[in-house]
Protein backbone atom coordinates (compact mmCIF):
# COMPACT_ATOMS: atom_id res chain seq x y z
CA UNK A 1 0.00 0.00 0.00
CA UNK A 2 3.08 2.62 0.97
CA UNK A 3 4.20 1.66 -2.48
CA UNK A 4 1.49 2.29 -4.44
CA UNK A 5 0.94 5.99 -2.40
CA UNK A 6 4.31 6.91 -3.64
CA UNK A 7 3.65 5.57 -6.84
CA UNK A 8 0.61 7.44 -7.25
CA UNK A 9 2.41 10.73 -5.99
CA UNK A 10 5.53 10.57 -8.30
CA UNK A 11 2.54 10.29 -10.55
CA UNK A 12 0.59 13.66 -9.71
CA UNK A 13 3.80 15.20 -9.34
CA UNK A 14 4.48 14.32 -12.78
CA UNK A 15 1.57 15.80 -14.44
CA UNK A 16 1.63 19.00 -12.07
CA UNK A 17 4.87 19.71 -13.68
CA UNK A 18 3.54 18.72 -17.07
CA UNK A 19 0.79 20.90 -16.62
CA UNK A 20 2.67 23.57 -14.82
CA UNK A 21 5.23 23.69 -18.26
CA UNK A 22 2.86 23.62 -20.61
CA UNK A 23 0.63 26.82 -18.64
CA UNK A 24 3.92 28.48 -18.98
CA UNK A 25 4.46 28.07 -22.30
CA UNK A 26 1.29 28.68 -23.23
CA UNK A 27 0.75 32.26 -21.51
CA UNK A 28 4.38 32.96 -23.32
CA UNK A 29 3.00 32.15 -26.79
CA UNK A 30 -0.42 34.14 -26.22
CA UNK A 31 1.74 37.39 -24.76
CA UNK A 32 3.90 37.46 -27.60
CA UNK A 33 1.65 36.91 -30.27
CA UNK A 34 -1.15 39.29 -28.80
CA UNK A 35 0.77 41.49 -26.68
CA UNK A 36 -2.04 41.39 -24.16
CA UNK A 37 -0.90 40.09 -20.81
CA UNK A 38 -3.94 39.59 -19.32
CA UNK A 39 -5.07 36.95 -22.08
CA UNK A 40 -1.87 34.89 -21.72
CA UNK A 41 -2.96 35.17 -17.57
CA UNK A 42 -6.00 33.91 -18.85
CA UNK A 43 -4.45 31.10 -20.79
CA UNK A 44 -1.90 29.99 -17.84
CA UNK A 45 -5.26 30.16 -15.66
CA UNK A 46 -7.66 28.00 -17.85
CA UNK A 47 -4.63 25.46 -18.29
CA UNK A 48 -4.06 25.42 -14.56
CA UNK A 49 -8.09 24.56 -14.08
CA UNK A 50 -7.66 21.96 -16.29
CA UNK A 51 -4.25 20.77 -14.71
CA UNK A 52 -6.86 20.55 -11.24
CA UNK A 53 -9.41 19.43 -12.18
CA UNK A 54 -7.64 16.10 -14.19
CA UNK A 55 -5.46 15.72 -10.96
CA UNK A 56 -9.02 16.00 -8.53
CA UNK A 57 -10.07 12.82 -10.94
CA UNK A 58 -7.37 11.35 -10.07
CA UNK A 59 -6.56 11.83 -6.87
CA UNK A 60 -10.41 10.59 -6.08
CA UNK A 61 -9.89 7.49 -7.87
CA UNK A 62 -6.82 6.23 -6.33
CA UNK A 63 -8.86 7.68 -3.00
CA UNK A 64 -11.54 4.89 -4.01
CA UNK A 65 -8.97 2.23 -4.77
CA UNK A 66 -7.07 2.98 -1.28
CA UNK A 67 -10.71 2.43 0.28
CA UNK A 68 -11.23 -0.70 -1.38
CA UNK A 69 -8.32 -2.35 -0.47
CA UNK A 70 -8.82 -1.14 2.61
CA UNK A 71 -12.48 -2.97 3.19
CA UNK A 72 -10.91 -5.98 1.35
CA UNK A 73 -8.26 -6.53 3.74
CA UNK A 74 -10.64 -5.57 6.79
CA UNK A 75 -12.57 -8.10 5.19
CA UNK A 76 -9.93 -11.26 5.17
CA UNK A 77 -8.79 -10.25 8.55
CA UNK A 78 -12.70 -11.59 9.39
CA UNK A 79 -12.64 -14.97 7.65
CA UNK A 80 -14.85 -12.99 4.69
CA UNK A 81 -13.05 -14.09 1.13
CA UNK A 82 -15.86 -12.89 -0.96
CA UNK A 83 -15.21 -9.33 -1.67
CA UNK A 84 -13.44 -8.04 -4.67
CA UNK A 85 -12.47 -5.07 -6.42
CA UNK A 86 -13.57 -3.78 -10.06
CA UNK A 87 -10.70 -1.67 -11.64
CA UNK A 88 -11.68 -0.57 -14.88
CA UNK A 89 -8.81 1.31 -15.78
CA UNK A 90 -6.38 -0.08 -18.11
CA UNK A 91 -3.27 1.11 -16.02
CA UNK A 92 -0.37 0.37 -13.85
CA UNK A 93 -2.69 -0.36 -10.76
CA UNK A 94 -4.93 -3.31 -13.08
CA UNK A 95 -2.23 -5.87 -12.40
CA UNK A 96 -1.65 -4.91 -9.02
CA UNK A 97 -6.14 -5.33 -8.78
CA UNK A 98 -6.03 -8.27 -10.59
CA UNK A 99 -3.03 -10.13 -7.97
CA UNK A 100 -5.27 -9.26 -5.19
CA UNK A 101 -8.46 -10.37 -6.34
CA UNK A 102 -6.38 -14.13 -7.56
CA UNK A 103 -5.04 -13.95 -3.71
CA UNK A 104 -9.06 -13.49 -2.64
CA UNK A 105 -9.79 -16.31 -4.94
CA UNK A 106 -7.24 -18.93 -3.63
CA UNK A 107 -7.85 -18.17 -0.43
CA UNK A 108 -11.13 -18.67 -0.61
CA UNK A 109 -11.02 -21.66 -2.39
CA UNK A 110 -8.42 -23.39 0.07
CA UNK A 111 -10.68 -22.18 3.20
CA UNK A 112 -13.92 -24.01 1.36
CA UNK A 113 -11.80 -26.96 1.00
CA UNK A 114 -10.71 -26.72 4.33
CA UNK A 115 -13.96 -25.98 6.02
CA UNK A 116 -14.99 -28.66 4.48
CA UNK A 117 -12.58 -31.35 5.61
CA UNK A 118 -13.16 -29.93 8.80
CA UNK A 119 -16.83 -31.15 8.06
CA UNK A 120 -15.83 -34.24 7.27
CA UNK A 121 -13.65 -34.98 10.21
CA UNK A 122 -16.31 -34.07 12.51
CA UNK A 123 -18.88 -36.34 11.05
CA UNK A 124 -16.52 -39.00 11.28
CA UNK A 125 -15.22 -38.10 15.01
CA UNK A 126 -19.04 -37.35 16.12
CA UNK A 127 -20.14 -40.83 14.45
CA UNK A 128 -17.32 -43.32 15.58
CA UNK A 129 -18.09 -46.32 17.98
CA UNK A 130 -15.11 -45.51 19.87
CA UNK A 131 -15.76 -43.13 22.75
CA UNK A 132 -13.51 -40.22 22.67
CA UNK A 133 -12.79 -37.28 25.02
CA UNK A 134 -10.34 -34.67 24.76
CA UNK A 135 -8.98 -32.49 27.71
CA UNK A 136 -7.31 -29.77 28.32
CA UNK A 137 -4.48 -28.62 31.10
CA UNK A 138 -7.18 -27.56 33.75
CA UNK A 139 -9.35 -31.20 32.72
CA UNK A 140 -11.88 -29.26 31.36
CA UNK A 141 -13.52 -31.29 28.51
CA UNK A 142 -13.03 -29.88 24.86
CA UNK A 143 -14.62 -32.22 23.04
CA UNK A 144 -16.85 -35.22 23.63
CA UNK A 145 -18.27 -37.26 20.63
CA UNK A 146 -21.68 -38.71 20.60
CA UNK A 147 -20.18 -42.01 22.12
CA UNK A 148 -18.47 -40.43 24.60
CA UNK A 149 -22.26 -39.08 25.54
CA UNK A 150 -23.53 -42.03 25.31
CA UNK A 151 -21.17 -44.08 27.32
CA UNK A 152 -20.00 -41.08 29.82
CA UNK A 153 -22.80 -38.62 30.18
CA UNK A 154 -26.69 -40.16 29.69
CA UNK A 155 -26.82 -38.26 26.16
CA UNK A 156 -25.91 -34.86 27.29
CA UNK A 157 -23.16 -32.70 26.00
CA UNK A 158 -19.90 -33.34 27.86
CA UNK A 159 -18.11 -30.34 26.65
CA UNK A 160 -17.00 -27.49 28.96
CA UNK A 161 -17.32 -30.36 32.09
CA UNK A 162 -14.90 -31.03 34.67
CA UNK A 163 -13.53 -34.14 33.69
CA UNK A 164 -13.01 -35.07 37.34
CA UNK A 165 -16.50 -34.78 38.19
CA UNK A 166 -17.65 -36.58 34.99
CA UNK A 167 -15.65 -39.57 35.58
CA UNK A 168 -16.39 -39.05 39.36
CA UNK A 169 -20.06 -40.48 38.82
CA UNK A 170 -18.36 -43.67 36.61
CA UNK A 171 -18.30 -47.20 37.52
CA UNK A 172 -15.34 -48.08 39.53
CA UNK A 173 -14.16 -50.30 36.93
CA UNK A 174 -13.61 -47.31 34.45
CA UNK A 175 -11.82 -44.83 37.34
CA UNK A 176 -9.55 -47.44 38.02
CA UNK A 177 -8.50 -48.11 34.85
CA UNK A 178 -8.08 -44.15 34.48
CA UNK A 179 -6.07 -43.90 37.68
CA UNK A 180 -3.50 -46.36 36.20
CA UNK A 181 -2.31 -43.53 34.11
CA UNK A 182 -1.85 -45.68 30.78
CA UNK A 183 -3.62 -47.93 28.42
CA UNK A 184 -6.06 -50.57 29.96
CA UNK A 185 -8.56 -53.35 29.32
CA UNK A 186 -11.18 -53.60 31.79
CA UNK A 187 -15.29 -54.83 31.87
CA UNK A 188 -18.20 -52.29 32.74
CA UNK A 189 -21.97 -54.77 33.60
CA UNK A 190 -23.12 -56.42 36.11
CA UNK A 191 -21.01 -59.65 35.37
CA UNK A 192 -23.32 -61.44 33.31
CA UNK A 193 -23.28 -59.23 30.43
CA UNK A 194 -20.07 -57.52 30.66
CA UNK A 195 -18.80 -55.32 27.92
CA UNK A 196 -15.28 -55.00 27.39
CA UNK A 197 -13.54 -51.87 27.51
CA UNK A 198 -10.12 -50.55 25.83
CA UNK A 199 -8.92 -47.51 27.32
CA UNK A 200 -5.90 -45.85 25.80
CA UNK A 201 -5.04 -42.44 25.85
CA UNK A 202 -2.36 -39.93 24.51
CA UNK A 203 -0.83 -36.54 25.48
CA UNK A 204 0.09 -34.01 22.83
CA UNK A 205 0.56 -30.20 23.12
CA UNK A 206 -2.81 -28.19 20.81
CA UNK A 207 -1.96 -24.68 19.86
CA UNK A 208 1.01 -24.52 22.62
CA UNK A 209 -1.13 -25.89 25.10
CA UNK A 210 -1.02 -29.40 26.85
CA UNK A 211 -4.02 -31.58 26.18
CA UNK A 212 -5.26 -35.39 26.31
CA UNK A 213 -6.96 -37.86 24.39
CA UNK A 214 -8.68 -40.45 25.96
CA UNK A 215 -10.56 -43.42 23.18
CA UNK A 216 -12.37 -45.61 24.93
CA UNK A 217 -13.39 -48.42 22.51
CA UNK A 218 -15.79 -51.91 22.96
CA UNK A 219 -14.38 -54.87 21.69
CA UNK A 220 -16.95 -56.95 23.36
CA UNK A 221 -18.56 -57.84 19.85
CA UNK A 222 -14.72 -58.14 17.95
CA UNK A 223 -13.93 -60.49 21.16
CA UNK A 224 -16.95 -62.86 20.85
CA UNK A 225 -16.78 -62.98 17.39
CA UNK A 226 -12.77 -64.16 17.79
CA UNK A 227 -13.71 -66.54 20.61
CA UNK A 228 -16.42 -68.15 18.34
CA UNK A 229 -13.44 -68.14 15.41
CA UNK A 230 -11.64 -69.64 18.17
CA UNK A 231 -13.54 -72.27 19.22
CA UNK A 232 -13.99 -73.01 15.56
CA UNK A 233 -10.93 -74.04 14.89
CA UNK A 234 -10.14 -75.51 18.23
CA UNK A 235 -13.01 -77.91 16.97
CA UNK A 236 -11.39 -78.42 13.83
CA UNK A 237 -8.16 -79.11 15.08
CA UNK A 238 -9.60 -81.70 17.84
CA UNK A 239 -11.83 -82.98 15.24
CA UNK A 240 -9.12 -83.96 12.36
CA UNK A 241 -6.58 -85.04 15.14
CA UNK A 242 -9.47 -87.83 16.87
CA UNK A 243 -10.21 -88.95 13.59
CA UNK A 244 -6.64 -89.55 12.18
CA UNK A 245 -6.28 -91.93 15.42
CA UNK A 246 -9.21 -93.52 16.05
CA UNK A 247 -10.32 -94.47 12.24
CA UNK A 248 -6.97 -96.80 12.24
CA UNK A 249 -7.88 -97.64 15.61
CA UNK A 250 -11.23 -98.48 14.84
CA UNK A 251 -9.66 -100.46 11.68
CA UNK A 252 -7.31 -102.20 13.32
CA UNK A 253 -8.98 -103.05 16.17
CA UNK A 254 -11.79 -104.64 13.85
CA UNK A 255 -9.08 -106.92 12.02
CA UNK A 256 -7.47 -107.90 15.35
CA UNK A 257 -10.89 -109.49 16.03
CA UNK A 258 -11.24 -111.47 12.69
CA UNK A 259 -7.86 -112.78 13.10
CA UNK A 260 -8.85 -114.41 16.38
CA UNK A 261 -12.08 -115.60 14.91
CA UNK A 262 -9.78 -117.12 12.01
CA UNK A 263 -6.86 -118.33 14.22
CA UNK A 264 -4.43 -116.33 12.23
CA UNK A 265 -2.42 -114.35 15.50
CA UNK A 266 0.59 -114.01 13.49
CA UNK A 267 -0.62 -110.52 12.43
CA UNK A 268 -1.57 -109.45 16.11
CA UNK A 269 1.23 -108.18 17.91
CA UNK A 270 1.46 -106.02 15.16
CA UNK A 271 -1.74 -104.66 14.76
CA UNK A 272 -1.88 -104.21 18.57
CA UNK A 273 1.08 -102.36 18.59
CA UNK A 274 0.29 -99.88 15.80
CA UNK A 275 -3.36 -99.56 18.25
CA UNK A 276 -1.10 -98.77 20.83
CA UNK A 277 0.99 -96.45 19.33
CA UNK A 278 -2.20 -94.40 18.27
CA UNK A 279 -3.57 -94.06 21.56
CA UNK A 280 -0.85 -93.44 22.91
CA UNK A 281 -0.70 -89.96 20.45
CA UNK A 282 -4.04 -89.69 21.31
CA UNK A 283 -3.12 -89.36 24.83
CA UNK A 284 -0.28 -86.87 23.83
CA UNK A 285 -2.06 -84.93 21.87
CA UNK A 286 -5.31 -84.04 24.46
CA UNK A 287 -2.38 -83.73 27.51
CA UNK A 288 -0.88 -80.71 25.33
CA UNK A 289 -4.13 -79.10 24.90
CA UNK A 290 -4.80 -79.83 28.65
CA UNK A 291 -1.57 -78.49 29.64
CA UNK A 292 -2.21 -75.53 27.43
CA UNK A 293 -5.47 -74.84 29.39
CA UNK A 294 -4.41 -75.38 32.89
CA UNK A 295 -0.88 -73.83 32.99
CA UNK A 296 -0.57 -72.91 36.52
CA UNK A 297 0.83 -69.81 38.27
CA UNK A 298 4.92 -70.47 37.85
CA UNK A 299 6.62 -71.56 41.14
CA UNK A 300 9.77 -69.64 40.95
CA UNK A 301 13.16 -70.76 42.80
CA UNK A 302 16.67 -70.50 41.71
CA UNK A 303 18.25 -72.42 39.14
CA UNK A 304 21.33 -72.26 37.34
CA UNK A 305 21.49 -71.94 33.96
CA UNK A 306 23.97 -74.55 32.99
CA UNK A 307 22.35 -77.59 35.09
CA UNK A 308 19.05 -76.77 33.11
CA UNK A 309 20.57 -76.56 30.26
CA UNK A 310 22.64 -79.61 30.15
CA UNK A 311 19.57 -81.18 31.20
CA UNK A 312 17.89 -79.99 28.29
CA UNK A 313 20.86 -81.48 25.98
CA UNK A 314 20.09 -85.44 26.97
CA UNK A 315 16.78 -85.04 25.18
CA UNK A 316 17.86 -82.79 22.28
CA UNK A 317 20.81 -81.81 20.60
CA UNK A 318 22.30 -78.05 20.22
CA UNK A 319 25.23 -76.33 20.42
CA UNK A 320 26.07 -73.85 23.19
CA UNK A 321 28.88 -71.90 23.90
CA UNK A 322 28.34 -72.60 28.08
CA UNK A 323 28.54 -68.54 28.37
CA UNK A 324 26.98 -67.96 31.89
CA UNK A 325 27.14 -71.39 32.68
CA UNK A 326 26.70 -69.79 36.36
CA UNK A 327 24.02 -67.39 36.02
CA UNK A 328 20.84 -67.78 38.01
CA UNK A 329 17.48 -67.19 36.79
CA UNK A 330 14.66 -67.49 39.00
CA UNK A 331 12.15 -69.20 37.20
CA UNK A 332 9.35 -72.79 37.54
CA UNK A 333 12.56 -74.70 35.78
CA UNK A 334 9.69 -77.44 35.00
CA UNK A 335 7.51 -74.75 33.04
CA UNK A 336 10.32 -73.33 31.41
CA UNK A 337 12.33 -76.32 30.40
CA UNK A 338 8.51 -77.39 28.67
CA UNK A 339 8.60 -74.19 26.58
CA UNK A 340 12.58 -74.26 25.33
CA UNK A 341 11.96 -77.98 24.71
CA UNK A 342 9.00 -77.23 22.56
CA UNK A 343 11.48 -74.73 20.68
CA UNK A 344 13.95 -77.21 20.41
CA UNK A 345 11.97 -79.57 19.09
CA UNK A 346 10.58 -77.06 16.34
CA UNK A 347 14.22 -76.25 15.65
CA UNK A 348 14.83 -79.49 14.63
CA UNK A 349 11.89 -80.22 12.77
CA UNK A 350 12.78 -76.53 10.76
CA UNK A 351 14.56 -78.54 7.83
CA UNK A 352 17.82 -77.63 8.81
CA UNK A 353 20.81 -79.89 9.89
CA UNK A 354 20.30 -80.95 13.47
CA UNK A 355 24.30 -79.63 14.00
CA UNK A 356 22.91 -75.91 13.05
CA UNK A 357 20.48 -76.03 16.22
CA UNK A 358 22.09 -73.44 18.77
CA UNK A 359 20.64 -72.10 22.24
CA UNK A 360 22.45 -68.76 23.08
CA UNK A 361 22.22 -67.20 26.47
CA UNK A 362 22.61 -63.08 26.69
CA UNK A 363 22.67 -60.93 29.68
CA UNK A 364 20.54 -57.81 29.78
CA UNK A 365 20.58 -54.89 31.78
CA UNK A 366 17.27 -56.43 33.31
CA UNK A 367 16.76 -60.21 32.92
CA UNK A 368 18.28 -62.54 30.92
CA UNK A 369 17.46 -63.66 26.92
CA UNK A 370 17.46 -67.29 25.64
CA UNK A 371 17.95 -67.49 21.58
CA UNK A 372 17.16 -71.01 20.30
CA UNK A 373 18.32 -70.86 16.37
CA UNK A 374 18.28 -73.17 13.34
CA UNK A 375 19.03 -72.87 9.74
CA UNK A 376 15.70 -74.10 8.19
CA UNK A 377 13.69 -71.96 5.97
CA UNK A 378 12.69 -69.31 8.41
CA UNK A 379 9.16 -67.82 8.22
CA UNK A 380 7.41 -65.71 5.52
CA UNK A 381 5.78 -62.30 7.45
CA UNK A 382 2.37 -63.70 7.28
CA UNK A 383 3.58 -66.53 8.99
CA UNK A 384 5.57 -64.57 11.73
CA UNK A 385 2.34 -62.57 12.35
CA UNK A 386 0.25 -65.46 13.19
CA UNK A 387 2.67 -68.13 14.52
CA UNK A 388 2.47 -67.06 18.12
CA UNK A 389 -1.69 -67.65 17.81
CA UNK A 390 -3.02 -70.91 19.76
CA UNK A 391 -4.09 -73.69 17.14
CA UNK A 392 -2.19 -72.08 14.21
CA UNK A 393 0.30 -74.38 12.84
CA UNK A 394 1.87 -74.74 9.40
CA UNK A 395 3.04 -78.29 9.77
CA UNK A 396 0.39 -81.39 8.33
CA UNK A 397 0.10 -82.82 11.77
CA UNK A 398 0.74 -80.12 14.07
CA UNK A 399 -0.92 -78.88 17.08
CA UNK A 400 -0.53 -75.12 17.15
CA UNK A 401 0.29 -75.23 20.67
CA UNK A 402 4.31 -75.74 21.00
CA UNK A 403 4.80 -71.73 20.34
CA UNK A 404 1.82 -70.69 22.13
CA UNK A 405 2.69 -72.29 25.13
CA UNK A 406 5.98 -71.12 25.12
CA UNK A 407 4.95 -67.69 24.91
CA UNK A 408 2.15 -68.73 27.80
CA UNK A 409 4.73 -69.47 30.06
CA UNK A 410 7.12 -66.76 29.19
CA UNK A 411 4.52 -63.83 29.72
CA UNK A 412 3.59 -65.87 33.05
CA UNK A 413 7.01 -65.22 33.74
CA UNK A 414 6.77 -61.54 33.01
CA UNK A 415 8.56 -61.96 29.73
CA UNK A 416 7.77 -62.70 26.04
CA UNK A 417 8.81 -64.60 23.04
CA UNK A 418 9.27 -62.77 19.56
CA UNK A 419 10.49 -64.58 16.60
CA UNK A 420 12.46 -63.31 13.45
CA UNK A 421 14.41 -64.48 10.45
CA UNK A 422 18.05 -64.92 10.56
CA UNK A 423 19.99 -62.43 7.89
CA UNK A 424 21.95 -65.52 6.41
CA UNK A 425 19.27 -67.87 6.71
CA UNK A 426 16.71 -69.72 9.35
CA UNK A 427 14.66 -68.40 12.28
CA UNK A 428 15.56 -66.99 16.04
CA UNK A 429 13.31 -67.22 18.61
CA UNK A 430 14.23 -65.42 21.35
CA UNK A 431 12.38 -65.91 25.10
CA UNK A 432 13.12 -63.46 27.54
CA UNK A 433 12.58 -63.01 31.34
CA UNK A 434 13.53 -60.75 33.91
CA UNK A 435 15.22 -61.02 37.17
Amino acid sequence: MAALRISWRNRVAAFAMFYAIVAIVAALVVQLETGRPWLALLTGAIIVAVMLLHLNRLHARIQSLYRALAGSVDSFRDGDFSFGIAWPHNDEVRELVAAHNQLGQTVREQRQALVQRELLLDTVVQNTPVAIVLIDATKRIVLGNLSARKLLGDGRRLEGRSFDDLIADTPPALRNAIAQNGDALFALGDGEDDDIIHLSRRRFRLNGRPHELFLLRQLTAELHRQEVQTWKKVIRVISHELNNSLAPIASLAHSAGEMLKRDQTARLPEALRVIEERARHLEEFIRGYARFAKLPAPRREAVVCGDMLRGLQEQFAFRWDSAHRDGVLMIDRVQLEQALLNLLKNAHEAGGAGEDVALEVRRLPNGWRLDVLDRGKGMSETVISQALLPFYSTKRNGTGLGLALAREIAEAHGGSLSLANRGDGGLMVSLSLPD
